[in-house]
């Protein structure tokens, strides 16, 4: 099977304890690896500059990108300073849009990082695609002065989304609500699935019913891209399974296991007897709950 994925590739440079790492990241490298180690195919539609310099390495794990991606412009770029679970995010540069939707991949992941995907385009992969997972950050981001990122509120058309990933920040900029209202609101507004995540707890709301897990408790050391790392195991699972219950335990699991890996950037990207496992164990604990 085949998943799309429409976001830009990034170069982070994560601060944590005084130690500055650059590597690869944004959607494009984290959901490409991950399904990469779930055995699909991967449809790349992204950008990146001349100073993108990991294309071999990402290579060497099985993701390629392809020359329509290679821009003029430098490529989109992030400085991470973490501490513990929160961090500040700052844009340093950006890259050029994406355009390019045709694909023949079975379900579409689209996750800006910041602004990259037109809602014209977004609208056309919606067309396109009989499942669409949406990670809407990049669509309510903005910078201040200094180009650090904040949220902003944004009307964003979500009808025939299939599954929205949003944290209870992202939820609230979209609706003006929280918690179980929010995602309420996020199913009326056209979503199938509406996955709530909010550091440890996780909840997905289907029809009329919310599924609750917890991630446990773990010394968190980098949690950048695990919510890529969760929306690619959750599509990939629902594509190849047809069951929301067991992706969104296979997505928990392999959150889970890359927070537990202790790794910085793409090396914490699970392999798939590690979400397996924790996913088995996860679907035995599920809680839920009616609306």
């Amino acid at each position: 099977m085949k998943v799309a994925i429409f976001s830009h590739c990034t170069i982070d440079e994560i601060t944590q304890n005084g130690t500055t790492v650059e590597t690869a990241g944004g959607p494009a490298c984290y959901c490409g690896l991950t399904a990469k180690n779930m055995k699909f195919e991967i449809d790349l539609h992204t950008k990146a500059g001349a100073d993108f310099t990991f294309k071999s390495e990402l290579e060497t794990k099985g993701i390629f990108l392809p020359q329509s991606s290679i821009s003029e412009k430098p490529t989109t770029r992030f400085a991470l300073n973490i501490f513990g679970t929160e961090r500040d995010l700052y844009l340093k540069t950006r890259c050029d849009p994406i355009e390019s939707i045709k694909s023949d991949a079975d379900g579409a992941i689209v996750s800006p990082v910041f602004d990259e995907i037109s809602e014209d385009t977004l609208d056309n992969i919606k067309e396109n695609f009989d499942f669409t997972l949406l990670d809407p950050q990049g669509y309510l981001r903005r910078t201040a002065p200094d180009n650090k990122v904040f949220l902003e509120k944004t009307n964003l058309d979500l009808s025939k989304i299939t599954a929205i990933k949003s944290d209870p920040d992202e939820a609230f900029y979209l609706t003006g609500l929280k918690e179980k209202e929010a995602m309420i609101a996020l199913q009326k507004k056209g979503v199938k699935h509406v996955l709530y995540t909010n550091k440890q707890n996780i909840t997905m709301l289907v029809k009329d019913r919310m599924y609750h897990l917890k991630i446990p408790n773990m010394k968190i050391n980098d949690t950048t891209g695990v919510g890529d790392i969760f929306c690619a195991s959750f599509i990939c699972s629902y594509l190849k399974e047809k069951d929301p219950i067991w992706a969104i335990c296979f997505a928990v699991g392999a959150a889970q296991a890359a927070l537990e890996s202790g790794a910085t950037g793409l090396n914490k990207v699970p392999a798939g007897g590690d979400t397996e496992r924790n996913a088995a164990y996860l679907y035995n604990l599920m809680q839920f709950s009616s609306v």
